[in-house]
């Protein structure tokens, strides 16, 4: 992970995602063309943010954490370009789901 990626430090409930690559070539080298090409709705979490604070001030912590693969929702999040590369910031409450390590 970068440099600048470690520092990068999310605000409340927000969390900093790397999407996985698409897969652009099959295992034999047949390219597979743009429009064929299924989109990528997983990713890894590279940093979160420390939570919400209700209104009592209480925190609540974020449901992922620093290395988990999430499922992402098809639209949202805001791109983050850092040291030339596409990173995207997502609520934690719009990750779809934690993908259980085998």
């Amino acid at each position: 992970m970068a440099g600048v990626v470690r520092r990068f430090l999310p605000l409340f409930d927000r969390v900093l995602v790397q999407k996985a690559e698409v897969i652009t070539k099959t295992s034999s080298g047949i390219l597979i063309p743009e429009r064929s090409q299924a989109k990528v709705l997983t990713g890894k979490v590279l940093a979160v943010g420390e939570g919400l604070r209700t209104e009592s001030g209480s925190l609540i912590p974020p449901a992922v954490g620093v290395g988990d693969e999430v499922m992402l929702p098809e639209f949202g999040g805001t791109k983050v370009t850092l040291e030339e590369k596409d990173y995207f910031l997502f609520r934690d409450s719009d990750i779809l789901a934690k993908m259980k390590p085998e």
